[in-house]
């Protein structure tokens, strides 16, 4: 087993050698990104064999001085962790972390934890316990902790204490403190503070749980992260729950659209419904999981939490105005509508998409954010993010149903207020006029009403320019965020079935594909002269299909042609989705 780190655990056997680096892959410049140093030698600590045969399973008092053992809620029988745990493969170590099968064992984890994060990739230059020490005792050495404020980062955002005694309550002050100090680029973390308290639980020190905090917070896992350290980052992450709840919970989705004004800003709260939301007990089983697997552990769980608050509200729905506050409250007694173990099994059994395709969704919410005027160093939005409906008149649809179609939008698109393009009573019956309106934006919602008084309509994610690129033919393009819905009589959205069922298409293998790396994060141009913060802005020649890199096929080894058949137009039609 292989780790890299500044410094020597303190772990018995341990031994370290200097490695040159290993080659750049492919496709990189020596020396080039965060995490290249060049050709200079990397500490690499090799944790002997007999270390791994040394956990405790006990389900002892083994936490550290920290802990209000009268509030520690008790260890569910015995531990059942392999003496060889640390020794097994990566995908092994995950299902047993799923199975709890270290829930039993406070000292256990206090052991575990530790070396787990020993593992995570992360910066070559990061602090650790000496560094934490040393500025310890500089901050703290003449004044008490009570004199230091808590950092700017954590303003609004909840401290959770847990179980924690007086001293460990000042133990994470003074952690939090140091952070601050250390990682003076973080303006925004509601998780920091209480995965730095769950920690702190299972830590024999203050350095100790100091030096686990910064190893996740210098994590450069590709594709992955475990801490969001900026508002940007953080609202992009809940945007992305948010799409991911409307393709994965359609029918919670549906429900918190019918009784909230806000979706986006209910579900800006998704993580506080696991810390603090969340009871100690299933915190630390969120935890087992989290420290292996990253944040896309954190999705799975509220995906979970969000079906199992829709099958405990009553038929009628939430029962009061405020559903951010009843899925709160909700939370807080999750322990009276499913065990923790039935939880996990219920989230690990939501099928998503890879941890890249979460990443490009991410990116591409980050890029919208940016559009809007959001920044890295903001710390607060300066204005509302969401769109108004009340203020929307359509003699096809209401606001309330639109209120509902824009909820089903990916959330990038969902910032910005709908702009009128064509519509037949201003612009005539004539298709020609429909592509010449609508080309070149990029993504437009279609709305159709029939003579009978039924609506329905399709989100189109691409450019109606793209068809010219088939000539004679008529050729299909778009990407899997396409679909089609109906309104009246009955509302409901039609997807890509491989939103459903992604077992039916594989992954490109990493040798074909395309660098996934965002754009540069200036404002697109526009032919129409709409650059600005309250439109969205019409893509560039040379960045059209940015905007949309979530769930397009090139990403995808499809089982048939007819699966990627997401629109079409010509002179005789125009043609949304292929199947029965």
């Amino acid at each position: 087993m292989l780790q890299l780190g500044l410094s020597l655990p303190r772990c018995p056997g341990g031994a370290a050698a200097a490695f040159p680096m290993a080659e750049p892959a492919a496709g990189e410049e020596p020396g080039t990104g965060p995490e290249a140093p060049g050709s200079s030698p990397v500490t690499i600590v090799v944790t002997s064999e007999a270390d791994t045969w040394d956990i405790d399973t006990s389900p002892g008092r083994g936490c550290g001085p920290f802990v209000d053992w009268a509030k520690m809620p008790e260890a569910q029988g015995p531990a059942r962790i392999p003496r060889d745990v640390l020794g097994r493969p990566p995908k092994e170590l995950k299902r047993l972390a799923r199975e709890g099968c270290w829930a039993g064992s406070h000292a256990g984890r206090a052991r575990l934890y530790p070396r787990l994060i020993q593992r995570v990739s992360c910066r070559l230059v990061t602090p650790d316990a000496l560094v934490y020490r040393d500025v310890a005792g500089r901050l703290f050495g003449k004044r008490s902790v009570s004199s230091h404020p808590l950092p700017e980062f954590l303003e609004g955002c909840p401290v959770p204490t847990y179980c924690l005694s007086p001293h460990g309550v000042t133990a994470l002050r003074k952690i939090l403190i140091c952070v601050g100090a250390l990682f003076p680029d973080i303006t925004h973390s509601p998780l920091l503070p209480a995965l730095a308290a769950l920690l702190l639980h299972y830590s024999e020190d203050e350095a100790q749980c100091f030096e686990s905090l910064s190893r996740l917070i210098a994590s450069n896992a590709p594709h992955a992260a475990y801490i969001d350290q900026s508002f940007l980052a953080h609202q992009a992450s809940c945007m992305t729950f948010g799409d991911l709840a409307s393709k994965h919970c359609p029918a919670a989705h549906k429900l918190i659209a019918g009784a909230a004004d806000n979706v986006l800003e209910v579900y800006s709260e998704w993580l506080s419904w696991l810390f603090p939301g969340l009871p100690l007990g299933y915190a630390v089983r969120v935890l087992d999981v989290f420290l292996l697997e990253g944040q896309k552990v954190l999705y799975r769980i509220a995906l979970a939490l969000l079906k199992q608050f829709r099958l405990s509200a009553a038929p009628a729905g939430p029962q009061g105005s405020d559903v951010k506050a009843e899925l709160q409250a909700f939370v807080r007694n999750i322990a009276q509508h499913v065990s923790v173990d039935k939880l996990l099994e219920r989230a690990f059994g939501i099928r998503l998409f890879s941890r890249k395709e979460i990443w490009l969704l991410h990116m591409a919410n980050r890029k919208a954010l940016v559009e809007r005027g959001i920044t890295v160093v903001q710390r607060r939005p300066s204005f509302h993010l969401a769109v108004d409906m009340q203020k929307f008149s359509s003699s096809t649809v209401t606001a309330q149903e639109m209120r509902l179609i824009w909820s089903w939008l990916p959330e990038r698109f969902s910032l910005f207020p709908p702009l009128l393009l064509f519509s037949t009573s201003q612009d005539g019956c004539s298709l020609q006029r429909f592509y010449t309106c609508c080309e070149g934006y990029e993504p437009t919602v279609l709305l159709i009403k029939t003579t009978e008084g039924e609506v329905c309509g399709a989100f189109l994610s691409s450019d109606w320019a793209e068809r010219k690129k088939s000539g004679a033919t008529s050729g299909f393009f778009g990407t899997g965020e396409c679909f089609v819905f109906t309104v009246r009589p009955e509302a409901e959205r039609y997807e890509w079935v491989l939103i459903q069922k992604p077992e039916l298409a594989k992954a490109v293998p990493r040798s074909r594909q395309r660098s996934p790396s965002p754009a540069p994060e200036s404002p697109l141009g526009s032919s129409r002269g709409r650059c600005s913060p309250q439109h969205l802005a019409v893509p560039s020649a040379q960045g059209r299909g940015r905007l949309s890199p979530f769930l397009a096929i090139r990403h995808f080894l499809l089982p048939s042609k007819t699966a990627s058949m997401f629109m079409s137009g010509s002179r005789d039609g125009i043609v949304i989705g292929k199947g029965g």
